[in-house]
């Protein structure tokens, strides 16, 4: 858990007041710094619950998605594109889960040079696990409720789709697909 700074004035309101006398209205400055300071105290939270479990978050999003393949297994530069990171960033992560004993790897026999990651019935057990104190906490969104966390989503998807994470069409989260291999 972040450390509460419990400062008498909203640092970010005091900023954007200050940019505004000195460069004018800049409404956007205030906005990422707010969704910085967020992505601060929600990671901070998230990595506490998952942390008793030898995981970041990082390495659970791996897991949650190995979980949601068909055989448990994805090649690695699937991963990656699914987790949206660098490919250096899914080694870095598979091999830590394979260190703890909760992911193995092998070659890919569809593609000479790829590897599939597996999870493992440890790792299964390890992402039910966090997965229920997550779900306990809100992922760290408990002062929100359910419609504030489907507005949250979707001020932020056009973001998203400005950067060409996906071509943006309004279809639903997966369609056309019921598992991510």
């Amino acid at each position: 858990m972040p450390k509460p700074l419990s400062l008498p004035f909203d640092p970010i309101a005091r900023a954007d007041d200050l940019w505004e006398r000195r460069w004018g209205s800049v409404p956007s400055m205030a906005a990422i710094t707010s969704i910085m300071r967020a992505h601060q105290i929600l990671l901070a939270e998230v990595d506490a619950v998952v942390k008793p479990y030898g995981l970041t978050f990082a390495r659970y999003e791996a897991l949650v998605l190995l979980t949601f393949s068909r055989a448990g297994e994805l090649p690695m530069s699937k991963i990656g594109e699914r987790l949206m990171v660098h490919p250096t960033s899914v080694t870095n992560t598979i091999d830590r889960l394979v260190r703890s004993g909760l992911v193995t790897k092998r070659p890919n026999p569809n593609d000479g040079r790829g590897t599939l990651a597996s999870i493992t019935e440890e790792g299964r057990r390890v992402c039910e696990a966090a997965t229920r104190d997550l779900m306990g906490m809100d992922f760290g969104l408990g002062a929100y409720d359910a419609d504030e966390c489907r507005e949250i989503f979707a001020l932020l998807r056009p973001l998203r789709v400005a950067a060409k994470d996906f071509d943006g069409a309004p279809a639903s989260a997966g369609a056309g697909e019921d598992r991510p291999d």
